[in-house]
């Protein structure tokens, strides 16, 4: 694997973290960069659309190979590449025609006079978004020789692929116009989702089973997921409890390790009816623009239901410089302990790196 060297450790405490084990230390991703090396200028590498910028394997490849070749991935931090026809790439193998944009990609509305007259969701597997995906991946797969970890893609699931192909405004009204019949759809959406999962997973997964997700810098095992509902922050508590939280126990269900990502202030009120989900696994939070990063203790009441709920915590540390860091971590691991908890840094230097390896190690075996 480019640039990492304990993977066999790496891969031994990432299976401890989803389980809550003992460790003596918390998971911690450290990304360095190599001293003395060329570092990649964005303008070497030349997109000629926006569709490539996004899904282009060869330019994408070639871009992701230097930053491997740039960077140490210390302690649990691991190379691995994306390929995303956006946040919710479903949209697009039903029926969805993507809009690509230098920063994501959006999503034309299908459903546009109503459910009543639309079709039933069905798996198509000649679709055009869906065979272009699954070709790039597996040639991602071919091109990476083991060298890094292609992840499995951002498909996501229940209402937000409704509101996706329907539209958020007027899928809100339909929360209330139509509820049995979006019910109905959230099914369709439960059923089609592991068909484009299993088959990603199948091309990506290593020689043992094991398989990385999208950005979110997490390996298990098995069959490994980020599950979400950004559309709760519309949402009442009791909608989501009627609207979305079986859907996610049937993922959970199926998955072997799950991560929520709790996205901003609105769907906070959800988060006592996801901890009832017995089978995921571990949540991240994202506190929302402008808001203080996820170590701030002003979070501490989030990260406290998780814990008492058994599942472990995925915190991204980047306010401040590296002082501000290392106090941020040592307050982490002070409240919560090294088990169930991994922290996850900005990129920076070697010397940082280690600095605050060094500081976190000394924490957890003298105090």
């Amino acid at each position: 694997m480019i640039s990492k060297n304990n993977w066999e450790e790496t891969k031994e405490r990432f299976i401890a973290w989803w389980k809550g084990k003992d460790m003596d230390r918390p998971m911690l991703k450290l990304v360095a960069r190599k001293k003395d090396v060329h570092v990649l200028n964005n303008d070497e590498i030349v997109f000629d659309t926006l569709e490539e910028m996004h899904m282009g394997v060869e330019k994408k490849i070639i871009k992701a190979k230097k930053h491997f070749n740039n960077h140490y991935f210390l302690a649990e931090a691991f190379p691995s590449f994306d390929l995303n026809i956006g946040p919710g790439s479903m949209a697009t193998y039903l029926g969805s025609e993507p809009v690509f944009n230098w920063n994501t990609v959006w999503y034309k509305e299908i459903v546009n006079e109503g459910w009543k007259k639309f079709d039933s969701l069905v798996y198509d597997p000649e679709n055009y978004w869906w065979k272009k995906h699954l070709n790039a991946i597996q040639n991602a797969v071919l091109k990476s020789k083991g060298e890094f970890y292609v992840n499995i893609p951002d498909i996501i699931e229940n209402v937000d692929i409704l509101s996706a192909i329907r539209g958020p405004q007027d899928f809100c009204y339909d929360l209330m116009d139509v509820p049995d019949l979006v019910k109905d759809y959230v099914n369709q959406v439960d059923g089609l989702y592991f068909k484009y999962y299993d088959a990603f997973y199948d091309v990506v997964k290593d020689s043992a089973g094991g398989s990385s997700y999208t950005s979110f810098s997490i390996w298990g095992p098995g069959k490994t997921a980020k599950v979400q509902c950004d559309f709760s922050a519309m949402m009442s508590p009791d909608q989501f409890g009627e609207f979305v939280k079986l859907s996610l126990e049937k993922q959970c269900n199926t998955l072997d390790y799950s991560l929520y990502h709790l996205d901003g202030p609105d769907c906070i009120r959800h988060l006592d009816t996801l901890m009832e989900i017995k089978n995921l696994n571990a949540l991240q939070w994202t506190p929302g623009t402008g808001s203080p990063d996820a170590a701030n203790e002003i979070w501490y009441h989030v990260y406290d239901k998780v814990k008492e709920a058994g599942k472990s915590l995925w915190v991204l540390i980047k306010d401040g410089n590296i002082e501000n860091w290392i106090d941020s971590a040592i307050r982490m691991i002070k409240r919560y302990g090294n088990n169930g908890l991994y922290l996850l840094f900005p990129i920076m230097e070697e010397e940082e790196a280690q600095r605050v390896f060094k500081a976190i190690l000394h924490y957890c075996q003298y105090y």
